[in-house]
């Protein structure tokens, strides 16, 4: 039965239907009030390069049938996301805005976070733009004293850590440090804060200072007058926002196709506080109403909260159905419109400009400034404040011999080579790259507690989840935390963020973050391995092993392996060295270097 036989043999029906290659994938998912009319107008628009290309190369379809167009739209959307057709408009960015997160734990603690989950824990958000919510975050951690640690706090520990005693956290951890009344207390105002009840939190921080004044608590009442002063202020901006307008979305494009960038511009309380940026490089051409019907459903149909107004540059021909599933999700009125005249015009101009803008800066190559890509790394790492200073470690050995570890330094836009640094691995023996990152980062960091020196805006690890991990017990030891740290993993070019790691970012390949943090890494690498080379040819010149008599390459490299150089060879018992190169070779070692203390 040939493609057009089975296409009249459709239902008339509401439905979803899949196009499939000859291999069997799935190439296109299309939803229809009635799926018959739907798919035979396929058969009439050949002449289209998308559609004339699907149909060439289709060989089979395949129908789901619903009982209305709602529930085949949010079906056709499943299945987008599932089956990723090539000849859909594929929503690649899924990057999500942040939430901040109250834990349900006996002494709750506070994060951000891109991800809901059913754990119990209270979310709250989402935040516009991103750093908005790290904002908030250091607010609460600086007045409220609640942390975003991961101290384990099912058990007493016996000091606290340098959140502590810098006053941004109670100290749960540690007995005797606070009491459950006051981490309730500051959880409550916590709560108040985030819920937007500031009214209530003002109240309460009046009475306790009223109360903290009566005590003769005179320090404790100015530190609440000025906490109210703060509340009260933030009330009233609250206020004047809420007077201004309501929360619209508006979305332009700009195509060449195969090539399309959108610009989507968050206005919140009539303010614009964000832009977002989408990508495409592989539309064979470009529909722009069915284009926008595509992207409004991947953004929106899964998102939980969600704008009274969309504004699109076209309209489009499930317009109302999206409408109406949108406003039963929101429980009240969404409304999707292509603004013709006026200020809502002007706005759409100005993202369609904006729009240009993105395409000629991603795909015409155009230089990003400086402070543009600090705050670009800011936005896609989920980092509390632009990056003006990258620090970035990597290990190099041969096999575990002449370990040695680099820092590289990225600063304002360019490398800082005299802020280089070489070190040489003094207690790891072996092949450990994790025991070794953590002793470097530990030795670096340590040192610049002891120097009162600035950190970094982000420290950078070559590696994975494991390195990460090893950096960030070396920072835990030395009491350091909320450091923003993450690491990149080789070949898969995915970038793992401390406290985000279940939702590693992944950045297409024309970003110029990507770009930015692989040219650091690999500089690192660079470094790294010239220092390893050096320092193993030098080694290799002046080798002790080498003069051991009946003690041969291999078995030289055996010791070096295990022990890390000739001087811990040197100082290894008599079993550890037969227990690598065998008695007879290990005899000959030992007696190599008591001839040599004779002689001294």
């Amino acid at each position: 039965m040939t493609l057009r036989e089975k296409v009249s043999q459709l239902p008339a029906r509401p439905g979803v239907y899949l196009y499939k290659d000859g291999n069997g994938r799935v190439i296109y998912v299309g939803k229809a009030k009635n799926l018959r009319a739907r798919v035979r107008s396929y058969f009439d628009k050949l002449s289209d390069v998308k559609t004339g290309t699907l149909i060439g190369e289709a060989r089979d379809i395949e129908f789901i049938l619903v009982d209305n167009e709602k529930e085949a739209l949010a079906l056709e959307n499943n299945l987008i996301k599932q089956w990723k057709p090539r000849f859909n408009v594929l929503l690649r960015d899924d990057k999500t805005y942040p939430y901040i997160k109250l834990t349900a734990e006996p002494y709750p603690r506070v994060y951000v976070t891109r991800r809901l989950r059913k754990d119990g824990a209270t979310y709250y958000g989402p935040y516009f733009p991103g750093n908005l919510a790290y904002r908030l975050l250091n607010f609460i951690h600086r007045r409220f004293k609640v942390p975003s640690c991961k101290v384990d706090l099912t058990k007493k520990h016996l000091k606290p850590c340098l959140e502590y005693h810098i006053h941004r956290c109670h100290g749960p951890c540690v007995e005797g440090l606070t009491t459950d009344e006051t981490y309730a207390g500051a959880v409550r105002d916590t709560r108040l804060l985030l819920e937007g009840r500031h009214g209530d939190l003002a109240g309460e921080l009046r009475v306790r200072m009223e109360t903290a004044a009566e005590e003769l608590r005179f320090e404790e009442a100015a530190a609440l007058r000025d906490l109210l002063a703060t509340i009260e202020e933030l009330a009233q901006r609250q206020k004047m926002a809420a007077a201004s307008g309501g929360d619209i979305d508006i979305f332009a494009s700009y195509a060449e196709p195969p090539l399309v960038a959108v610009n989507l511009f968050h206005l919140r309380n009539g303010r614009i506080v964000d832009r977002r940026e989408f990508f495409w490089e592989d539309q064979i051409e470009f529909d722009e109403p069915a284009f926008f019907s595509s992207l409004l459903k991947q953004i929106y149909l899964d998102q939980d909260y969600l704008p009274s107004v969309i504004h699109v540059p076209a309209e489009f021909e499930d317009r109302e159905t999206l409408e109406e599933f949108l406003s039963e999700r929101r429980r009240r009125k969404v409304e999707i419109h292509t603004p013709q005249r006026g200020q809502k015009k002007a706005m759409l101009a100005l993202a369609m400009s904006n729009a240009r803008h993105s395409f000629e800066a991603r795909f015409r190559v155009l230089k990003p400034s400086s402070k543009a890509i600090q705050e670009a790394l800011r936005d896609a790492l989920g980092l509390p404040e632009a990056v003006s200073r990258i620090e970035c470690f990597d290990i190099s050995h041969t096999q575990g011999t002449d370990q040695v570890a680099s820092m590289v330094v990225w600063e304002d836009g360019k490398t800082k080579k005299s802020d280089y640094r070489k070190f040489i691995i003094r207690t790891v023996a072996g092949n450990d790259d994790f025991a070794s990152m953590r002793e470097v980062v530990g030795r670096r960091y340590r040192r610049l507690l002891e120097e009162n020196a600035p950190f970094p805006g982000l420290i950078l690890i070559d590696g994975g989840l494991g390195q990460l991990h090893s950096a960030a017990a070396a920072l835990e030891e030395l009491g350091v935390i909320n450091q923003p740290l993450a690491s990149i993993a080789k070949r898969e070019e995915i970038i793992y963020v401390l406290g985000q790691e279940d939702e590693p970012v992944v950045l297409d390949r024309f970003s110029p973050i990507l770009h930015l943090v692989q040219q650091v890494r690999d500089e690192a690498h660079r470094f790294a391995v010239t220092f390893h080379r050096t320092r193993r040819n030098a080694t290799r010149l002046v080798s002790e092993l080498d003069q051991i008599p009946g003690v041969g390459a291999r078995t030289v490299q055996k010791l070096l392996r295990q022990f890390g150089s000739p001087e811990l060879v040197r100082q290894a018992t008599m079993d550890e060295l037969a227990g690598v190169v065998g008695k007879a070779a290990a005899n000959r070692v030992h007696r190599f270097y008591e001839s040599q203390e004779i002689r001294a």
